[in-house]
């Protein structure tokens, strides 16, 4: 019997708690409305800083939008803008964020808030980044950001992460390059494969993916010379040779080594017959 009265006490305490709960909720919901409908831009400034304390920022953003207009060009505005900006940026609107971030860099270049709204910009940017195999125009625009911040503030608290995330980044665009010209190899079309395997290298010397991509470049100009006609093939055989000793020179025990020699050999047999072919019969001007 005592056991069954202690249950109902408590089942009786958890339903109390949880009315509390929702009249509490209901009661900050009532409140947070008026406010948002009030004409008072004191109060809505002041409420939206409670509700940022508080861990409430999408409630915070919505009242320091509101108060945005009424506060420009006053003393609050550049701290109104800036938490509101980081407003999105907590609670995860990262579009929102950078917009407002931007905007707040632009309008307030002397503010004391002004490094760490741009660092955040680039954080809301970098967030809106792909995976390699998408496109990589928001990495490159993120790029360009990280390079002027780090250009502005050498010695920003911020600029170990800003390096970490261009490290990343050119890392993410490198495999892009790459994977994209192994493409054109995978597909068959061996000149266009060239081209791209050559400018992924120009644009990127140090690539993690340079032996990959020299092997390649020597297997393109191979299959390349090997589908040309014939009066091409001498010049398109001598571009492997070519490619064969900038491989080799670089990565000489590679796992590859085996096949581009077998490419080489070939190639230079190529080019012996095509000089051959090349050299003109000698007259005999005795008879």
């Amino acid at each position: 019997m005592i056991l069954r009265n202690s249950f109902r006490i408590l089942r009786v305490a958890g339903s109390y708690a949880a009315v509390c709960a929702m009249l509490l909720a209901v009661a900050c919901t009532t409140q947070y409305d008026k406010v948002l409908k009030s004409t008072d831009y004191a109060l809505k400034y002041r409420t939206a800083g409670q509700y940022y304390e508080a861990g409430k920022y999408q409630k915070a953003s919505a009242l320091y939008e509101q108060a945005a207009m009424y506060y420009r060009g006053l003393p609050q505005d550049d701290s109104l803008n800036f938490f509101l900006a980081k407003s999105y940026f907590k609670y995860g609107d990262i579009y929102s964020s950078e917009y407002y971030f931007s905007q707040f860099c632009t309008a307030f270049p002397r503010s004391p808030f002004i490094e760490e709204a741009y660092y955040l910009q680039i954080v809301s940017l970098y967030e809106q980044t792909y995976r390699y195999e998408l496109d990589q125009a928001p990495s490159y625009k993120t790029l360009t950001a990280v390079d002027e911040f780090l250009y502005a503030y050498p010695k920003s608290e911020y600029a170990a992460r800003c390096k970490e995330m261009k490290e990343e980044l050119l890392q993410r665009i490198d495999e892009k390059q790459y994977e994209s010209a192994k493409l054109y190899y995978l597909t068959e079309d061996y000149k266009a494969a060239t081209a791209a395997l050559r400018t992924s290298m120009r644009d990127y010397p140090d690539s993690r993916f340079r032996e990959e991509i020299l092997y390649l470049m020597v297997a393109s100009a191979y299959k390349y010379a090997e589908q040309s006609y014939q009066h091409l093939q001498k010049d398109r055989y001598q571009a492997v040779i070519d490619e064969y000793y900038n491989f080799v020179s670089e990565f000489p025990d590679s796992k590859h080594r085996k096949e581009v020699e077998r490419m080489f050999e070939n190639a230079s047999r190529q080019v012996r017959k095509g000089q051959a072919k090349d050299t003109p019969t000698e007259i005999n001007t005795n008879n």
